[in-house]
């Protein structure tokens, strides 16, 4: 008999070791943009630097596993309304049957330790890694519902992710656009 539990701990893992990587990636910057902005002798003063690279670390991780656990839960929210929407499976199979694959984001985890140096390749790795996800998931769920389901759950993810990711990047313009006018510049 196999234990339905036995990958219950991959989420977890996978959130950790792209949280990591980002993370690592993202201080190497920072200190650059430290040392750009002379603010770096300062806090060395205070800190080693092994204590400020191990600091930054761990707040700037713990901002990374913020936001992946905060992208699982609308990713699994937006997919079971889909399945809500366009399927008939009363007894839960296709959710079941897509738990496997949470191997797909650990194997994507463990790649993107290759890539700590680029964020490019750490990008590419993990936006390879979702769209691998959810043809699995596609595919997985094509088996307990009909081919019109498949579609609709498909273009309803893609719709409702679409939508989000615009009003991100739009919030994020505005704001940006509101800090930079709000700014004093000299003529």
């Amino acid at each position: 008999m196999k234990n339905p539990y036995i990958y219950g701990y991959l989420p977890l893992i996978t959130i950790i070791l792209f949280s990591l990587t980002f993370g690592l990636y993202s201080v190497t910057e920072s200190l650059v943009l430290f040392k750009k902005i002379g603010v770096y002798a300062g806090v060395r003063e205070f800190l080693s630097e092994i204590q400020l690279r191990v600091f930054l670390l761990i707040v700037i991780a713990a901002v990374y596993f913020m936001i992946f656990s905060a992208l699982k839960l609308i990713g699994e929210t937006i997919h079971e309304m889909g399945m809500l929407f366009f399927s008939k499976d009363m007894d839960g199979k296709s959710l079941i049957v897509i738990r496997g694959g949470n191997v797909i984001f650990f194997f994507g985890a463990l790649v993107s330790a290759a890539g700590i140096s680029n964020i490019y390749i750490l990008g590419g790795i993990f936006i390879t890694t979702v769209f691998i996800y959810f043809v699995y998931i596609i595919y997985k769920i094509s088996v307990h519902v009909s081919f019109g389901a498949s579609i609709g759950v498909m273009l309803f993810e893609i719709v409702v992710w679409a939508i989000i990711l615009t009003l991100v990047v739009y919030a994020g313009l505005k704001l940006y656009n509101g800090i930079i006018s709000s700014l004093p510049f000299k003529s």
